[in-house]
């Protein structure tokens, strides 16, 4: 700061801009972080254990959705459909279990979950398009995909729902 002075008004304002810049990049990364973080017994503090989350619709997805609804307990996927045809879905997913889970949809080039974990009791929704062929349902915390939190679903065809047995040497990576 050669040949600069600044009083102590111009610090403090300097200071306060600065400091208004810290508080709110601390405050975004306080938001989600996309992690579902340990499935431990879901949550601390005196957060209530029911609730809602819900993924944003899919583009282009205007039309109505069919509702699918999800039941995940400790440590099975259970559906409300058993037969699917091409189009729009909301599956609403439902922690009936005693831990953290979540849902995530994979197939046909579509990846999609839940924004954040469900702590027991919460439910949420994910909206997805789907095409014909095979998708895989399953519920990404820690370990819980190999520990049968997993089925598989058709779309079009001849098929329907088709729980996956878990296999030892089956690793999805991924896991929360």
């Amino acid at each position: 700061m050669a040949g600069r002075r600044l009083s102590r008004s111009g610090w403090a304002a300097g200071a306060g801009t600065a400091g208004a810049v810290m508080l709110a990049a601390l405050l975004a990364a306080c938001g989600s972080s996309g992690s579902y973080g340990s499935g431990g017994s879901g949550g601390s503090g005196s957060q209530g254990g029911t609730g809602s989350v819900t993924s944003p619709a899919p583009a282009g997805g205007g039309a109505r959705a069919t509702t699918v609804t999800v039941r995940m307990t400790e440590y099975k996927v259970g559906l409300s459909a058993k037969t699917f045809k091409a189009g729009d879905y909301t599956f609403v997913a439902t922690n009936d279990g005693h831990t953290l889970h979540s849902l995530e949809i994979q197939g046909q080039g579509s990846d999609v979950r839940l924004p954040e974990g469900l702590r027991p009791g919460q439910s949420g929704q994910v909206r997805v398009v789907l095409k014909d062929g095979t998708y895989h349902l399953f519920c990404p915390v820690d370990q819980h995909r190999e520990l049968g939190m997993r089925t598989d679903i058709t779309v079009g065809g001849a098929g329907g729902t088709s729980p996956v047995t878990p296999s030892a040497t089956h690793s999805s990576g991924g896991g929360y």
